[in-house]
């Protein structure tokens, strides 16, 4: 029989310890009994119990005749540890709805924030801008520095932990604003202070989003310092690379280069290789990224499941655009000479910005998600191309006039990868994964627009669809990718095995049903498959539903001074 735990919160995990305690009789707080183990190393699975005490593994073996306050029966199912997403955006999710149900539901314990944009450190005007660019999740800023705002989740109350990069874009609007112009010296020394102040925070390192303004206008020696001064305390260098395109080799050279120089391990944001002019180019990314790692220097990546990426509309406009600001953006659309020119440039290819309109190869693989007017909403789920054709204007005119009238960036997806590609990179085994996405519910505030569905699916697809119905790789093999290895590149101690004197946080799923449902035209659609999560100890998902418990804390990096 399966004794099931029920509890709203760390506070009656706690209770439970000390009852245990009090009594002298009660090995374990929780025992899962019975399921097949998968440890995270990568070795093959065994039958084993798992025993957890308070927030920590205690231990993993034949664990019969032990008592335990709670057990779980995992008999006919896959027990592992708890998923990390690489690269979460539930930076602001999490803020207004701290049970990360998208990610939950699909065995994720740990969020990984910090693509070239952090939530510190920040100033006023950083703030001010912040507000008025919020549309259906709405929030107060208390915070300044990330590690404020990492503190503020975790009293808001968050089911999964949290730990974030310092992006090296914030750093630069902290010092530099929006301006197409390198750092001086002394603003670059204040950048690399908060690189410093940050690391001691908890920060893992720094992280960069290249083919966007104003980290566009970076220059190579700039990010090589930012990694530096991360590197002093331990920390790390993750990039959005300055191109997924045209110019993907001299990317993915840039950064081995930075990782060299800075004396950092280096991590590429979700491996592509976009546009199908440059799909043949993987063998040639795989080559340099192996003969780096045989050099010695510590280089990874991370990818989701998807031939389609998602990013802003404005993704297919020329980044000089964008020199001083967005509103200096929407001016310019607006201005007749100017947006002549920015209309040439969006049709025109060329291989010295990133242009995710041409990589898609048509507009009508271009698909609109995102608006914040209401009075555009009914646009939502419909392709570039189609709204073209609906308003009677040229592509170029119709992306620019969508952006000046919802004066966002709108939220866009784009086709533009191979999925022989997406396979191949799924078997390398120095790739992880992560959603590059919020974590979400289908419900209000997250249903007035269309997340790419690997918000709902990402890591249930690995598992489902490539390991399961595919057999790419073996689930073993999976789950190493999805704990210890990200884990490892990380950084950080405690995570992604179980192991006695590891965290305790731990999945139960059957490997026979877990899927994804979410899909471009209907991504409001959780995952299913995983029945149990714990998150330091403490039951978050019984039986598929959500406990309501939070016991997500900070996830620090190595140069973090309480």
């Amino acid at each position: 029989m399966r004794i099931v735990r029920r509890f709203g919160g760390l506070r009656l995990a706690m209770a439970a310890t000390a009852l245990a305690a009090c009594s002298g009789g009660v090995d374990y707080d929780v025992v899962i009994t019975g399921g097949l183990v998968y440890d995270g190393s990568g070795a093959a699975p065994q039958v084993a119990d798992v025993g957890i005490r308070a927030d920590t593994i205690a231990a993993v073996g034949d664990l019969g005749g032990a008592s335990a306050t709670y057990r779980v029966d995992a008999t006919g199912l896959a027990v592992s540890p708890g998923f990390i997403n690489m690269l979460s955006w539930a930076t602001e999710s999490l803020i207004v709805d701290g049970r990360s149900l998208s990610d939950i539901r699909q065995g994720v314990t740990l969020e990984v924030f910090g693509e070239g944009s952090s939530m510190g450190p920040l100033n006023e005007s950083m703030k001010e801008e912040m507000r008025a660019g919020q549309g259906d999740i709405r929030f107060d800023i208390p915070w300044t520095t990330l590690g404020e705002y990492l503190d503020h989740l975790v009293t808001r109350g968050i089911s999964t932990n949290v730990a974030s990069y310092v992006g090296a874009t914030t750093v630069r609007v902290h010092e530099v604003g929006y301006e197409d112009r390198p750092a001086t010296v002394e603003e670059l020394g204040r950048m690399q202070d908060l690189v410093r102040d940050a690391m001691r925070e908890g920060a893992l390192g720094v992280g960069s989003s290249l083919i966007y303004a104003p980290a566009f206008y970076a220059s190579t020696e700039e990010l090589v310092s930012l990694a530096s001064a991360a590197a002093e305390s331990g920390g790390a260098y993750i990039s959005h690379m300055r191109s997924e395109g045209n110019q993907l080799l001299q990317a993915v050279d840039e950064l081995i280069m930075i990782a060299r120089t800075a004396g950092v391990p280096a991590e590429i944001y979700h491996l592509k290789a976009a546009g199908s002019d440059n799909w043949g180019k993987l063998d040639a990314v795989i080559e340099r990224v192996e003969a780096a790692q045989a050099e010695g220097l510590a280089i990874s990546a991370d990818m989701y499941t998807y031939t389609a990426g998602s990013t802003g509309l404005d993704a297919s406009m020329p980044p000089w655009a964008f020199d001083g600001g967005e509103q200096e953006l929407f001016r310019r659309l607006q201005e007749p000479t100017t947006r002549a020119r920015i209309g040439r440039e969006m049709r025109t290819p060329t291989d010295e910005w990133e242009n995710l309109l041409l990589s898609a190869g048509s507009p009508d693989r271009v698909l609109l998600v995102g608006f914040r007017q209401d009075s555009l909403k009914y646009l939502t789920g419909k392709t570039l191309a189609e709204v073209a054709q609906m308003r009677g204007t040229g592509i170029e005119e119709t992306a620019m006039d969508l952006v000046v009238q919802d004066h966002s960036r709108v939220g866009t997806v784009y086709f533009m990868m191979s999925e022989e590609n997406v396979r191949r990179q799924i078997k390398l085994p120095w790739v992880s994964f992560g959603s590059d996405a919020g974590s979400i519910a289908p419900e209000d505030p997250f249903t007035g627009s269309n997340p790419h569905p690997r918000a709902y699916g990402n890591f249930a697809r690995v598992l489902g669809l490539y390991v399961r119905d595919e057999g790419l790789i073996p689930l073993e093999e999976a789950v190493r990718k999805l704990t210890s290895l990200p884990a490892s590149n990380l950084n950080i101690a405690g995570r992604g095995r179980l192991s006695p004197g590891y965290f305790a946080d731990v999945v139960v799923f059957d490997p026979a049903t877990i899927g994804d449902h979410a899909t471009f035209e209907e991504p409001h659609q959780l995952a299913t498959g995983v029945r149990d999560v714990f998150v330091n100890g403490v039951q978050v998902l019984d039986n598929g539903e959500h406990t309501g418990a939070t016991p997500g804390q900070v996830v620090r990096g190595p140069g973090w001074r309480p």
